[in-house]
């Protein structure tokens, strides 16, 4: 599978961090180095992607999207692996949940409360045919027309790429799954150590 082709792939793929070994390969690629500086996401807009993500995968007992680097992650997506007209897409989407906060809350997102950005986020997800490919028409989410097209694809593949990025991160996998990114040796049936999968 080419990389230019992964963007589609998120509109379409099965809502679960369950991914085949060429997939988890590929996605491990775009995970971001140490140093890495955003070139897509412009300030305001990563702070909605952090707000945003940081909703659907919280700190728990474990790291959450925030600390694994997704935003990061969506960046290289957007920069390096996006068609241009994947990438206007996703940003113009992403500027559609901010004309949808201050519809509802007079505000933008960011500046929302949690409670606020927690009933938007649910708002959207509601609104999606997870089990098929494109987003059911918006009943409840003004506006609707074109913004709620744009902005149900959008979070379709907003959360898929949060979920992906942040169980293809080294934190995702290692701490939340607990699985190993490079297994060691095989040695044959012994118990698994306490706290990791077999």
């Amino acid at each position: 599978m080419h990389r230019r082709e992964m963007l589609r792939m998120f509109s379409t793929m099965a809502m679960t961090p369950v991914l085949s070994p060429d997939i988890f390969a590929l996605l491990r690629q775009a995970q971001p180095s140490s140093n890495y500086s955003l070139r897509t996401l412009k300030e305001p807009q990563n702070e909605t992607v952090v707000a945003m993500m940081d909703l659907i995968i919280p700190v728990t007992d474990t790291a959450g999207a925030k600390a694994a680097r997704v935003n990061e992650f969506i960046d290289v997506i957007l920069t390096d692996w996006a068609i241009p007209e994947e990438r206007d897409d996703f940003l113009a989407g992403l500027a559609t949940i901010d004309t949808l906060s201050n519809t509802l809350f007079a505000k933008k997102f960011v500046a929302a409360s949690v409670e606020q950005q927690t009933a938007l986020l649910r708002s959207l997800d509601d609104e999606i045919d997870w089990q098929h490919e494109s987003a059911r028409r918006p009943r409840s989410v003004p506006p609707s027309g074109r913004d709620g097209q744009l902005r149900g694809e959008f979070f379709r593949v907003f959360k898929r790429l949060t979920l992906h990025g942040y169980y293809t991160s080294e934190i995702g996998f290692t701490q939340e799954l607990k699985l190993e990114i490079i297994p060691g040796a095989q040695h044959g049936c012994i118990p698994a150590p306490a706290g990791k999968k077999a």
